[in-house]
């Protein structure tokens, strides 16, 4: 016989029952020593019940036994499941992306009545100690509601994901062993609030412990740090509950470990406490120092780690302690590629790590509370968080077409204004006392509406030291005008020019948040140093987070064992949205993105200018807040072509925040030495932090100093011996041109290079070919539709006429006549190639061509050539050692790198267009004997080199779908559209996009033996 429920998971007016009302999050020790390791396992009050449990999923709730919670019951047959764990990540149910749309049909607040369940069931042992006390049972994540049984006996109903759960156990616990049921269901009415743009995980994902509580004990705590005007006095003000009458004792401790002061209350219900701190030292970001704060009552010890800090708006300029601050963000979603959202502390830190590593002061917790011992890790590490409500609605919007305002219609609705409250009230009351948390946010994507106001409101009166946070109240969205509860304007990928108009707006009053910027998908983001531009230049803008930090891939393999990440789709779930998942500045086993470098370099807290570079002069900008910058210096070097001429560090920098100071470098500028020279000044830790090594670079600065003039190529001689060997032979279409040591051929009908060859050695596999397809970066996805309609995507090349010459000087000159078009259309493209050899062998092409008028900006114009197997060795001079484009090319620098084809390919988890050099100067592919061509051109071009065609990388949806080839496919664009961040903000900015209607491209190819160079 099945469960018998009452199917609270469909009933708006029942949120819980028997849960304990929500209060901070902290664990009783026995003694000040034990509690301030932090350590749970040494508090005697705390007993884990993570580990193995006994496990039965259900598809439907319907089919769970109606006695499997009864303490008798056999379940020794059943799985063995880890806790924590989600289901789906252990075989259970179904892997599941989407983004916006609901899993479930929208009728609120009513689910599918095939709802899967899994049930769950442990024995564990009480001390006889604990049963002479209150026993507590904490369930700090459960999606997404779930029922409670201790010994048979009901304890207990509670929903919303993402908050924690509190149980007292008392009356149902014995000493000895004990029997605890859980029944967690996949659906609930709280699934319409939890649409996050997230894999649908379920079960008991986060941590699980038993607590013994006094009886009467100290039931909440809320510490509130105040300071003076001036920020130089300080009180902590303790507002504390508890269950009984108790006296209370209070230390606090500073960062240095130094008493600052005690004191005594006895508290009946609720009291305060506040304690002096005269001098307070200051939590920030950059410098995180946290005092401790013990209360002691009855055979209890509660520790807090705390920060003094003080935020506010003032003038429409975001503050932290006094200072306009800038917030430099990652939005960060739970996510693990074998665990899904299921996060081990280790995890976290190395997310944090790998965040300072890269300049991020700042998370938003899209779009839910983290685990608690994330934000103390935040605390500690130095992070400002905006905290945000485990709220998102967004799959309302796909009704909005046959509704209009529907968006906003569960805001509105007053039978869920306490459902909405609610997850503000648990999530202010969990998270009150960490010092990281700097702003309240109501949630993401869920219109906006009375409910909304209310949860802004009891936020307010329940903690004014936060700022409130919500970016559904955009006008763009909504125009009611009530948004005074909200502190702060908020806007997600708008672009550049629109929020340098509200810095510019007197109406716009409140300081502008870029709660989500940005789009790091894929090969992206393109567009971060433009937003950075203005957001410095302007007060009222305050930052923003980017979208988003990690690629949210599963760890899959396939069944003859490559290994790859999936995404939406890869598991049969409807409905999906596919790759839209894999939208992070790092991979899923958190390898960094190249965006994520660009991030680094833009948002970096030091910046340098020349004053006068000749001279070795330089200012530095101190973009810290905080810190002034004695902890950095600054490493030097003068480099022709990769050989270092000088190099030197700095003195000690010294320039208070905001502030900048003069850096003369003792160079000495080489006379005799032709051009270019390139002074690079790399920014680097004086000494080890918590998260990097001494000499760690932040960042990093270049300069062309001035008489450089750019490259000087080598010219060969070009002698008369060499012109009497030039022959130049038509024969069935195909043109031979022999020299002293190579043979050219070019395929007249082609128009185009068949081989170019040296000392007998081929050079080309397959004839040359114009390219104006990329493999759509994700960010393109929108543009590429116009492509793909433009016919963009099948291009062939049309030759009208070919006719060829031999100059006087001996070479020849091949002039095709010719277009680029699609099956269906007109030709893209119309222009001339000139191809000239040389009696050095050099082939020197210029192009001259028109694009047709009623074209979408192009992908790119380049020469594409396949050169044979063994071209694995890549030599040039530009910007690396990473790729670039015209918007995404701040993090690389100018210099002589040597790479393998295969470094040139950055292995995204949707293929697509990668490892482009932006501004290269010259460029080598050759065999590892050093035999091969030489690129040069006129102006700096962009240079790729990969062992896939462009129609490769289009073609493959995964990675393992990739068929790497032999040969290697060299590109020399003329021009390529920038990455931007189109797939989710505004279209490519109008400066990247080749818009251009008239090409003219010179490159030279050139056949080397480079140790003859």
């Amino acid at each position: 016989m099945s469960l018998e429920l009452n199917r609270e998971w469909e009933n708006l007016s029942c949120l819980h029952i028997g849960r304990l009302p929500a209060r901070a999050s902290f664990i009783p020790y026995a003694n000040a020593e034990t509690a301030r390791t932090g350590k749970r396992g040494r508090s005697p009050h705390y007993q884990t019940l993570n580990g193995m449990w006994k496990f039965r999923y259900h598809p439907r709730v319907r089919e769970v036994d109606e006695r499997f919670f009864e303490a008798e019951t056999d379940a020794s047959a059943w799985d063995d499941l880890i806790v924590p764990s989600c289901w789906q990540t252990n075989g259970y149910d179904q892997l599941h992306y989407t983004n916006v749309n609901y899993p479930i049909p929208y009728d609120p607040p009513y689910v599918p009545d095939d709802n899967p369940a899994g049930a769950y069931v442990r024995d564990f042992n009480l001390p006889e100690a604990w049963t002479k006390k209150e026993t507590h049972i904490v369930f700090e994540g459960v999606n997404a509601c779930f029922y409670l049984w201790v010994n048979g006996r009901f304890v207990g109903y509670s929903q919303g994901s993402r908050i924690p759960a509190e149980f007292d156990l008392s009356p149902f616990v014995a000493a000895g062993r004990n029997r605890i049921a859980v029944l967690v269901l996949k659906w609930c009415d709280g699934t319409y609030l939890e649409d996050q743009d997230v894999w649908r995980f379920s079960g008991i994902y986060r941590d699980v412990y038993l607590l013994s509580r006094d009886t009467a004990h100290i039931r909440d705590v809320f510490n509130q740090p105040l300071l003076s005007g001036d920020l130089t006095e300080g009180k902590l003000r303790s507002e504390i509950e508890t269950t009984g009458n108790l006296k209370v004792q209070a230390e606090i401790w500073d960062p240095s470990g130094k008493l600052v002061g005690r004191q005594e209350a006895q508290i009946d219900g609720k009291g305060t406490i506040e304690l002096d701190v005269p001098q307070p030292q200051l939590w920030n970001a950059e410098q995180p120092r946290l005092y401790e704060l013990f209360l002691t009552a009855g055979q209890e010890v509660l520790r807090f780690r705390m920060g003094f800090k003080k935020v506010e708006i003032v003038d429409g300029i975001f503050r932290i302690n006094g200072r306009a601050v800038k917030l430099k963000g990652v939005n960060r979603h739970d996510s693990h590629p074998e665990l899904g959202q299921t996060i081990p502390v280790n995890h976290m830190i190395a997310d944090l790590k790998l965040m300072k590593r890269h300049n991020v002061n700042t998370i938003r917790t899209s779009h839910y509370p983290n685990d608690p011992k994330f934000l103390d890790l935040c605390d500690e590490y130095g992070f400002y968080v905006i905290d945000e409500a485990d709220l998102e609605c967004h799959g309302v919007t796909r009704t909005g077409e046959l509704e209009e305002g529907v968006f906003h219609k569960l805001s509105k609705a007053p039978e869920w204004r306490e459902a909405f409250v609610e997850r503000a009230v648990r999530m202010v009351e969990r998270d009150k006392n960490h010092a990281s948390v700097i702003i309240w946010s109501m949630g993401n994507e869920s219109g906006y509406g009375p409910n909304h106001m209310a949860m802004a409101e009891w936020t307010k009166a329940r903690d004014a030291s936060r700022p409130v946070h919500y970016e559904g109240a955009d006008p763009r969205y909504y125009s009611d005008p009530n948004t005074s509860c909200l502190d702060m304007d908020s806007r997600m990928y708008t672009s550049v020019k629109e929020i340098e108009r509200y810095a510019l707006d007197e109406n716009s009053t409140k300081p502008l948040f870029l709660c989500e910027y940005s789009h790091a998908m894929g090969n992206g983001p393109g567009d971060l140093q433009d937003y950075w531009n203005v957001i410095y230049r302007y007060p009222k803008l305050m930052g923003g987070c980017v979208w988003e930090w990690c690629d949210h891939g599963i760890a899959a393999e396939t069944p003859d064992g490559q290994r790859y990440f999936a995404y939406g789709g890869d598991f049969g779930e409807q409905p999906n949205d596919g790759n839209f998942c894999i939208d992070g500045l790092v991979f899923p086993d958190r390898r960094p993105h190249t965006g994520l470098l660009e991030l680094k370099q833009v948002i970096a807290p030091v910046h340098i200018d020349a004053e006068d570079a000749g001279q070795g002069r330089f200012r530095v900008l101190n973009r810290y807040d905080f810190s002034n910058l004695s902890h950095l210096a600054v490493s030097w070097k003068l480099e022709r072509e990769g050989e270092v001429l000088q190099q030197g560090r700095s003195g000690l920098l010294t320039a208070e925040p905001g502030e900048t100071q003069e850096l003369n470098l003792p160079y000495d500028l080489p006379q005799e030495v032709p051009g270019p020279i390139v002074l690079t000044c790399s920014v680097r830790q004086q000494q080890d932090t918590a998260w990097a090594e001494e000499g760690y670079e932040i960042a990093f600065y270049q300069f062309e100093l001035p008489g450089a003039q750019g490259l000087l190529r080598q010219e060969l001689p070009v002698l008369r011996e060499y012109a009497a060997f030039m022959k130049a032979e038509e024969q069935e279409g195909r043109l031979t041109v022999t020299g002293f040591d190579f043979e050219h051929v070019f395929d007249l009908k082609l128009g185009m290079p068949q081989q170019i060859t040296k000392q007998g050695i081929p050079l080309l596999s397959r004839p040359a070919r114009f390219n104006l397809w990329r493999a759509p970066m994700d960010n393109d996805m929108h543009i590429r539709k116009e492509w793909e309609a433009a016919g963009l995507h099948h291009t062939a090349m049309k030759v009208y006429a070919s006719r060829w010459e031999q100059k006087p000087d001996a070479s020849v000159e091949i002039r095709v006549d010719f277009s680029l078009a699609s099956y269906t259309f007109e030709p893209f493209v119309r222009g001339s190639a000139v191809w000239t050899v040389e009696g050095t062998g050099e082939v020197k092409l210029a192009v001259h061509a028109d694009v047709r008028e009623n074209l979408p900006f192009l992908p790119r114009f380049g020469l594409e050539l396949t050169m044979p197997k063994g071209t694995e060795e890549i030599e040039y001079y530009g910007f690396g050692p990473h790729e670039s484009y015209i918007d995404k090319r701040a993090s690389v620098r100018k210099g002589k790198y040597l790479l393998s084809v295969d470094d040139m390919f950055e292995n995204y988890v949707m293929p697509q267009e990668t490892g482009s050099r932006y501004g290269t100067d010259w460029a080598i592919a050759s065999n590892v004997q050093g035999m091969g061509l030489k690129f040069t051109a006129g102006e700096p071009f962009s240079f790729q080199a990969l062992h896939y065609t462009a129609e490769d990388l289009t073609a493959a949806q995964h990675t393992y779908e990739l068929q790497r080839r032999p040969e290697t496919i060299v590109t020399l664009d003329y021009r390529m559209s920038g990455a931007g961040s189109g797939s989710c903000g505004p279209q490519l900015a109008e400066p990247y996009q080749f818009a251009e209607k008239s090409i003219d491209f010179a490159v030279t190819i050139q056949p080397v033996f480079k140790e003859e160079e």
